[in-house]
């Protein structure tokens, strides 16, 4: 269910939009079916949403006419429902309902010969959550709303165990029901849990698995619930990793996305992101206050204290302190990317090495070579990008500015601050500057000029 207008959020976006370390909301729901075993997906959404590019894999979309609740919601399915044998309900706004948990739903309603089972948990404060009234026999009576005024008794909100909105139900059964529930209600809705108490009325059997983790009914109906619900996920994430085998120093200050993969070994330093579809090898060491964005960083590498986006660092690499890789730089083994070095759009060959204070754009450095502290490829001319080629076991001197496009032989050398604009060929020296002229007694010549414009003045 992912239609709510989600107004409570104060944004542009709709709410089941809005990521969960990095991933959108409604995501985690479905890769959470899907991975214990559910095969045909349906998203109810309100007019006018669309929600293709959030969902993984393939769905089915169902609009939901008019924001009337949740049973207004699987109501709008019925032709869904009626030719399923088994529906499984989740809620949109509700991420942290996972596989295991709800293997054990769909295996404890396959076991009970109920038409319906709700997922519930126990709460010491259930606050606002629907509460749960069993019937003598365990079963579940019905679920009493809580959200306003008048919707529970006294007694009713004394109960501990709450609905946390997920539920398995036969099909026809289901379908049955759904004609019958009313909206007279404090919110004038049709609410979903209402189905149970007119199963209970046919004397049909209605069962509740207690889900121990209590997280599954942490929802979303605001920013602050949903920093929340991230922070609880976030911690499940590095939980998870170090389970694995991967050192983080400090979770309290670790950002590590759902989707990332880390390798064995691999070390986390504090103040570290890892964002997107980032997959980190195994034993390399990652940060301090390094920030990893969709980019693959290989075995044994190191990243300190630097920025990378849609890259590609292969094993043994060093990039940083304070590099800056961005979308198309493709570091092979052994390669580094020093102090203040910003690669974009380029290659840099096994073992070659930017130690410092460079721009490498739209360039191939080849193996071995070195870029002396300075160097800059000019790949721009004002109306087109341009590439520069520097050879295997080149050297680039300091301070030399490379003006695209310009090629670099095997093993040649270009001297300090010089401007290269024409190929060197391969072993050759290239150097470009005048003759040093030196002037003599200029400070004290200066001087005196400084000192008679101010008495001028």
């Amino acid at each position: 269910m992912a239609a709510g207008e989600g107004t409570r959020m104060r944004s542009s976006v709709p709410k089941v939009l809005h990521p969960v370390c990095g991933r959108a909301m409604i995501a985690w729901p479905v890769l959470a079916a899907r991975g214990a075993g559910v095969d045909r997906v349906a998203v109810i959404v309100s007019p006018d949403r669309d929600l293709a590019d959030a969902v993984p894999g393939e769905f089915e979309t169902v609009v939901q006419p008019e924001s009337d609740g949740t049973g207004g919601a699987v109501r709008a399915a019925i032709d869904l429902v009626r030719e399923s044998s088994e529906i499984l309900v989740l809620s949109g706004d509700v991420p942290l309902v996972s596989t295991e948990l709800l293997a054990e739903l769909l295996a404890a309603h396959r076991g009970s010969g109920a038409k319906a089972t709700v997922m519930t948990a126990i709460l010491d404060d259930p606050g606002s959550y629907g509460r749960v009234v069993r019937s003598p026999d365990g079963g579940v009576e019905k679920i009493v709303e809580a959200k306003s005024a008048g919707d529970a008794t006294a007694a009713e909100l004394e109960i501990g165990e709450i609905n946390t909105g997920t539920y398995v139900f036969e099909g026809e059964a289901l379908a049955g029901a759904l004609g019958e529930i009313g909206s007279e209600n404090a919110q004038g809705e049709y609410y979903l849990p209402d189905v149970l108490a007119i199963l209970r009325g046919r004397s049909e059997k209605v069962a509740a698995h207690v889900a121990e983790d209590t997280a599954v009914n942490l929802g979303v109906n605001n920013r602050a619930d949903l920093a929340a619900v991230e922070a609880e996920a976030r911690r499940r994430i590095l939980h998870r990793h170090m389970l694995a085998g991967v050192t983080i120093v400090d979770p309290g200050t670790t950002w590590i996305d759902a989707d990332v993969t880390i390798g064995p070994d691999a070390r986390i330093e504090p103040g570290t992101s890892l964002r997107g579809a980032t997959e980190v090898g195994a034993g390399a060491v990652i940060g301090p206050h390094a920030t990893v964005v969709d980019s693959g960083i290989g075995a044994g590498s190191e990243i300190i204290h630097s920025h990378l986006v849609l890259c590609e660092v292969m094993e043994n690499c060093l990039v940083g302190p304070f590099a800056y890789l961005r979308p198309g730089a493709e570091l092979a083994d052994g390669a580094k990317a020093g102090t203040f070095v910003e690669v974009k759009n380029s290659t840099l060959a096994a073992g070659a090495k930017v130690p410092h204070l460079s721009y490498v754009g739209d360039a191939e450095i080849g193996e071995g070579a070195n870029l002396g502290a300075g160097t800059i490829t000019a790949n721009y001319d004002g109306r087109r990008k341009h590439r520069t080629v520097v050879g295997p076991g080149a050297r680039v001197g300091v301070d030399t500015m490379l003006v695209a496009p310009v090629e670099i032989g095997e093993g040649a050398y270009t001297g300090a601050g010089a401007i290269i604009r024409k190929n060197v060929p391969p072993g050759s020296l290239a150097v470009s500057r005048g003759d040093q002229k030196n002037f003599d007694q200029y400070a004290e010549r200066r001087q005196a000029r400084e000192a008679e414009e101010d008495q001028d003045s």
